[in-house]
């Protein structure tokens, strides 16, 4: 899930739980709301963990390179 999905899922949570007032039957829209947030939250966690890993920088190893000098007489 990009970061993009994540701040989604908790605007639609934020919208569902504290903007709305319907109410059905079988559904609590206010926790559907809660679960979409924390949701939300741990990608956005998850997300910036990965990145973060994601950006370390190893430096290549190096090589030590040796001329040997040859006699050029022949």
């Amino acid at each position: 899930m990009s970061m993009g999905g994540c701040i989604i899922l908790i605007a639609v949570g934020a919208i569902l739980a504290f903007a709305t007032d319907w109410h059905m039957e079988s559904v609590n829209l206010d926790l559907v709301g809660w679960i979409l947030m924390i949701v939300g939250l741990i990608g956005l966690f998850v997300f910036r963990s990965v990145g973060r890993r994601r950006r370390t920088v190893v430096p290549p190893a190096q090589t030590t390179v040796v001329e040997e000098e040859r006699d050029r007489r022949f």
